[in-house]
């Protein structure tokens, strides 16, 4: 029984992340929003804290797997082209938000998964997770703002 809602909750979460997604691409919110970046930002550095906050953003109300598909197509010009960010320097900071965003409400993926698994209010754990994402948005302004980091295995 308690495995079926686990089971339940958890498709309904990914079910409900898949609408919002099919909403945004049908409405063209993402191509909005990274329109609207390109004409208010001119500088790589304010490229960058917007595209912090925006994929923070895409990561608590998407699933990781939608994000991707919806957003780096849009992103990934931009960045490249108009800002000079490596496509792999991209990659790391894109994936870095979205996982933080899997540990913040409204979607919050892992968060609802260890409340199943360990049989704690989600709310708890809310507030439990508060250090660690404060560690992992230190980690994501090191990552962001010093490209090697990510990039010394490749260069």
């Amino acid at each position: 029984m308690v495995v079926a809602q686990f089971i339940i909750s958890i498709l309904l979460i990914i079910g409900m992340a898949f609408g919002l997604t099919n909403y945004l691409v049908v409405q063209e919110i993402p191509k909005q929003i990274i329109d609207a970046m390109e004409t208010f930002t001119t500088s790589k550095i304010t490229f960058l804290v917007m595209l912090n906050v925006f994929l923070l953003i895409v990561g608590c109300m998407m699933d990781i797997f939608s994000a991707i598909v919806v957003v780096i197509p849009l992103i990934m010009p931009v960045a490249v082209l108009n800002f000079g960010v490596n496509p792999i320097h991209l990659g790391v900071i894109f994936l870095l938000n979205l996982e933080i965003g899997y540990s913040t409400p409204p979607v919050g993926l892992n968060l609802f998964i260890s409340s199943f698994r360990f049989k704690k209010p989600v709310i708890k754990l809310y507030v439990a997770a508060i250090p660690f994402l404060i560690i992992l948005l230190f980690a994501l302004l090191i990552v962001t703002y010093f490209p090697q980091l990510s990039l010394w295995l490749v260069n």
